[in-house]
């Protein structure tokens, strides 16, 4: 049974010290049906509201916006354009929690009625904009929650998920919110002080002559935290004349950084107010507010025509590319040297070779035919006169250049050079027991090579040729590079 006004504001007394009660009448805003409310006047004239708890709940809501008021510092409430209730003290009423607090003067407007334009849906925007404004210390240091986006968005992932599991949620449904949990960019969003779920009875307007209603005063800070913004915006699906004037007057009145997914969770977390209705009579045992949820859950089922996370068309990987390129400037980046300066060969080797210019990798191939053939000719003739032992060695070597001018291999490809060993049984039986020094005085005769304890390269004369090759192959790479 509802207690009287006189009842509750006989408890004011004993909740402020000093306060004469004279009168006391229903409190017509905020009357909040979960608990008994009054409005009490005092002997200088001043009105006080007063409530009372019905049940657990409202007793530990009662206790959060007793708290809450008392964080919202002198210095916290200058920041915002509206006024927000006082905390004048905390009473009993029999075995009930009261709380007593400064009555704002305005009149309320319901959500369907909120007309679009200037006026009462651009004040709600900014007022919303200015509470998410208020520093993070007015609620931390209060030790009032607070949730990061990560857990902001597993709350909403588990609600999903119980919600589903009660077997009254149309698939249609689940799949659509859990597409939208599952968007990474719908929830990239910086966490803000809100009111916990804002609400059209939440704002008390006043006329203005010239700029229609203006909210002068905010209702219900029992939920005051750090959270998501998205979750004062709520509410705006009932509001569908004005909705996207008061996002567009938030947008433009808040500080933070941009929240392209603000609305699109907004939405969300208005539809999972019918999942939380589920499970409230899921786990109170109420079937009647079970079947009831279920009917508003189909309901919006069947009248929904869009998704809430934006899905990405076949062509789309196409036109962010296309994007991309459109994005690229005109002037190219500077000219990095890819030249091959590895410790894998000396460059000062290469050192007043020009590029067509393959002499000093080995004879050249008899394919090259003409005056180079003669030329040659004439070479090994005289290389043989002057060391038979050279000429052998000559003569057992491999053409390096057999498949064509160096200009046209492929400086990238990988080539077999096994066919380029030859077999002991070709040197010859002048080669059969001959000794590592006999091996070095070859070497050392042969024009252009060095000894290893010179740094030249170890090994038989198959694998100098095999050497002479790499480097050949190396030097065209390097000159490749060097030209483009």
């Amino acid at each position: 049974m509802a207690r009287s006004p006189f009842t509750l504001a006989a408890a004011v007394t004993a909740a402020v010290p000093g306060a004469d009660v004279v009168g006391a009448r229903v409190l017509s805003s905020d009357g909040d049906a979960r608990f008994d409310s009054a409005v009490a006047t005092l002997a200088d004239g001043t009105e006080v509201a007063i409530r009372a708890s019905n049940d657990d709940d409202t007793a530990s809501e009662l206790a959060k916006e007793s708290l809450a008021l008392r964080a919202l510092t002198p210095g916290a409430r200058s920041m915002l354009r509206f006024a927000a209730p006082e905390h004048l003290g905390d009473g009993r009423v029999g075995d009930s929690r009261a709380l007593v607090t400064t009555l704002l003067p305005g009149f309320q407007i319901d959500a369907a009625d909120l007309p679009p334009g200037p006026g009462a849906a651009v004040s709600i925007g900014k007022a919303i904009a200015g509470v998410h404004a208020l520093p993070v210390s007015v609620v931390r240091g209060a030790g009032l929650a607070e949730r990061t986006p990560a857990e902001a968005r597993d709350d909403v992932r588990v609600l999903i998920d119980r919600a589903a599991a009660t077997g009254r949620v149309s698939a249609r449904l689940t799949v659509r919110w859990r597409e939208a949990v599952e968007a990474d960019d719908l929830w990239r969003f910086e966490s803000a002080v809100t009111l916990g779920g804002a609400h059209a009875e939440s704002f008390l307007f006043s006329d203005d002559d010239e700029r229609g209603p203006r909210v002068t005063g905010i209702l219900g800070w029992h939920a005051l935290s750090i959270g998501d913004p998205a979750i004062d915006l709520a509410w705006l699906t009932l509001a569908a004349d004005a909705r996207d004037d008061v996002l567009d007057a938030y947008a433009s009145a808040t500080l933070r950084a941009p929240d392209t997914g603000l609305g699109i969770r907004a939405r969300l977390l208005a539809e999972l107010e019918l999942a939380r209705w589920l499970l409230h009579g899921h786990d109170t045992h109420r079937p009647d507010i079970v079947d009831d949820a279920a009917h508003l859950l189909d309901a919006l089922a069947d009248g929904i025509h869009d998704d809430l996370a934006p899905r990405a068309g076949a062509g789309a990987g196409v036109d962010e590319a296309m994007s991309a390129l459109d994005r690229v400037p005109v002037t190219g980046a500077n000219r990095i040297d890819t030249s091959m300066q590895t410790d894998t060969y000396d460059a000062s080797a290469f050192a007043g070779i020009a590029t067509d210019d393959t002499s000093a990798f080995g004879p050249r191939g008899g394919s090259a035919g003409g005056a180079e053939d003669a030329v040659e000719g004439r070479a090994t003739d005289d290389v043989a006169s002057a060391d038979p032992d050279a000429a052998d060695a000559d003569r057992h070597a491999q053409d390096l250049t057999a498949t064509g001018a160096i200009e046209d291999l492929d400086p990238n490809a990988t080539e077999d050079l096994s066919d380029l060993r030859p077999s002991r049984a070709d040197s010859g039986d002048g080669h059969q027991g001959r000794s590592d020094d006999d091996e070095d005085d070859d070497r050392a005769a042969r024009p252009g090579t060095l000894l290893p304890s010179e740094g030249g390269i170890a090994g038989s004369e198959a694998d100098v040729a095999d050497a002479h090759r790499a480097a050949r192959a190396a030097f065209q790479r390097w000159t490749s590079a060097s030209s483009e």
